[in-house]
């Protein structure tokens, strides 16, 4: 029936303060620095053990560092990497005639700026040959990319509307125009070989439009 007792001690220590620092906002294809802190070792769901760690996420992704203590208590936290992009588009190539122009327009960002100077969305080109035009779009977050159009110059159509011709009054004569696939001549015929009586000292015109709608 003899007795004697003894006692212990609980010590609850408290869960460290793990903290994976302040949400960041990267353009797509930038890096990101992460650093925990709160206690002796980290371990993070990327898989790396250091506090320290640089991540590259394609996409808005969170991160997560468990925080170990020196009494082997753990807690966690979690960091916000938010990827932006932007999709730069300089539109479609383009084709245009010799000595003509065309209208570019860039969409995907709000500013703008093309490698031939200007800071505008629509632009409006006339190369002497062919040119690439390339748009830096920039977005949110002052994020950029860029994109290039390929203006091709088509050389006008040789028109031919033959030698120049003699006739007697009262005769007519056939006139042919060489030089591309359409022909409108200023007498209203749309043919390459028409046939003229002129009563007088005529000048016949005809306008050459080629395959790619060029005329001359």
């Amino acid at each position: 029936g003899c007795e004697n007792s003894d006692a212990v001690m609980v010590f609850v220590h408290s869960l460290p303060v793990a903290n994976a620092g302040t949400d960041q906002n990267i353009c797509f294809g930038e890096t990101a620095d992460l650093s925990a802190t709160g206690g002796v070792s980290y371990e993070w769901n990327s898989g790396q053990l250091i506090a320290d760690i640089t991540v590259a996420p394609t996409i808005t992704t969170d991160y997560i560092v468990s925080v170990t203590d020196i009494w082997s208590c753990e807690n966690t936290d979690t960091v916000t990497v938010n990827v932006f992009q932007v999709f730069a588009n300089a539109g479609t190539d383009e084709e245009m005639c010799s000595g003509g122009s065309v209208t570019l327009t860039a969409t995907g960002g709000s500013s703008y700026e093309w490698n031939s100077g200007p800071t505008t969305d629509v632009i409006n080109v006339s190369p002497l040959a062919d040119t690439e035009y390339i748009v830096t779009v920039t977005g949110v977050n002052s994020c950029q990319d860029v994109d290039t159009v390929l203006v091709t110059v088509h050389d006008l159509p040789t028109a031919d509307a033959g030698a120049d011709v003699d006739i007697c009054t009262g005769n007519s004569t056939n006139l042919l125009a060489t030089g591309g696939v359409d022909f409108e001549w200023n007498s209203g015929q749309t043919s390459a070989l028409i046939n003229v009586s002129p009563l007088v000292d005529t000048e016949y015109t005809v306008t050459v439009t080629d395959v790619y709608g060029c005329e001359n």
